[in-house]
């Protein structure tokens, strides 16, 4: 087993060390500034002060209004306040009990339509994807009924890389007068967020995934959009997350997605590079290899793929001995052993769908990482294939 410093760490899907820069804007909350931002006094309205610039600040790259941005504990939290928050807010206006979304979307998503259906008896009707892991805006308007209370697409899924046309769906909607979500929280590290441009109504990211602290989120709330708080307490986050805020990571999410969405063309360039060198080499040098996702239209550090008569878990046990950090897809789901929900609505067959990996690039990843990775995952592949056959 190699040691924590030798090992080639390609899962920056999963979560992302917290930049310098990040953890420096972040420090002196922890104990030097203190204070809580709804106190009166001196200390506290440094605090306020210092909530109100990160909002702005996170406010000024979605291109929305500080006041349309709500922090929360996670990207999931983000979209669980967003859809349930909408639902019931929409039924209760209009008696609106209709939800649209795709199958493609992570868990915060899925399972939270899923309680509202079991427990709350709304409808949840799933839309088409393509072989790519898209939705087409035009079953988009197929689908909106008057009684429609929600679209949620992904922006891009976490699992496969393919990025949606969300903008095509926002306009979509906008016609219809239906409110608009998509979860972002992948997208928002590698994609140039403007919930104007998109038609976005509601927006969710978390701070994770662009070398931010883990345990902070926010939530794009366009102005007019109706939320039943899912969290009540205080005052708060204007009256839609209850709870003293959380002032060292909110500032480090302001400081990493300033970063993110300044650097993205930086970036893109490199990880595009290295992602089709990676894509090049895995079809080529693997028999019964096959990429899943899109292969232009997908996020610029992500390549996956599914490997017939492969387990997955196996992969990334013998990945992880060699090594490499790897993942088979979302790493809320590592471990189990059920086929991927992802994998089987863009039509994977059951030989295939077990045998999936995914390789995300971040800011650590060297050219030689995939050469290094080259080197041993077609013999850890022919290896595990024949132990599926004896």
């Amino acid at each position: 087993m190699a040691g924590l410093s030798q090992r080639v760490y390609l899962d920056y899907a999963a979560t992302t060390p917290v930049a310098d820069r990040v953890l420096n804007a972040m420090l002196p909350f922890f104990n030097e500034n203190f204070g809580n931002p709804s106190s009166v006094h001196g200390i506290g309205q440094y605090a306020e002060a210092a909530l109100e610039a990160a909002r702005e600040k996170t406010a000024k790259f979605l291109h929305a209004r500080s006041e349309e941005v709500i922090f929360t504990g996670c990207g999931t939290e983000s979209d669980n306040l967003a859809i349930r928050g909408v639902a019931l807010a929409q039924r209760r206006s209009r008696g609106a009990n209709h939800i649209l979304v795709s199958p493609v979307e992570h868990h915060a998503v899925l399972h939270t339509v899923r309680q509202l259906s079991e427990y709350l008896g709304f409808e949840v009707e799933m839309l088409p994807v393509d072989g790519f892991g898209r939705v087409d805006p035009q079953d988009v308007k197929a689908s909106i009924r008057p009684n429609t209370a929600l679209v949620s697409v992904i922006y891009a899924n976490n699992e496969i890389g393919t990025i949606n046309p969300i903008r095509q769906i926002g306009e979509v909607c906008r016609e219809a007068g239906v409110i608009f979500h998509t979860d972002a929280v992948q997208a928002a590290a590698h994609l140039a967020m403007n919930v104007q441009l998109d038609d976005v109504d509601l927006l969710s990211i978390g701070a994770h995934k662009f070398y931010g602290p883990k345990g902070v989120g926010a939530l794009y709330v366009r102005r007019g959009v109706q939320l039943v708080p899912s969290q009540t307490g205080g005052g708060q986050e204007y009256n839609i997350r209850a709870g003293t805020q959380n002032m060292p990571y909110i500032v480090g999410l302001a400081e990493a997605f300033e970063l993110a969405q300044t650097e993205i063309k930086l970036w893109a360039s490199h990880f595009t590079k290295l992602r089709d060198h990676l894509i090049g080499r895995v079809l080529e040098e693997i028999p019964e290899a096959r990429l899943t996702g899109h292969m232009v239209d997908r996020l610029p550090n992500h390549a996956s793929f599914v490997f017939k008569g492969v387990e997955g878990n196996q992969l990334l046990m013998m990945l992880d001995a060699a090594g490499f950090a790897c993942s088979s897809g979302s790493a809320c789901k590592v471990g189990n052993p059920k086929p991927s929900e992802v994998l089987e609505a863009i039509g994977v067959l059951p030989a295939w769908n077990r045998g999936s990996l995914r390789v995300t690039l971040g800011h650590g990843t060297l050219p030689e990482h995939i050469d290094q990775l080259m080197q041993v995952l077609p013999v850890i592949i022919k290896d595990l294939r024949k132990l599926s056959v004896v």
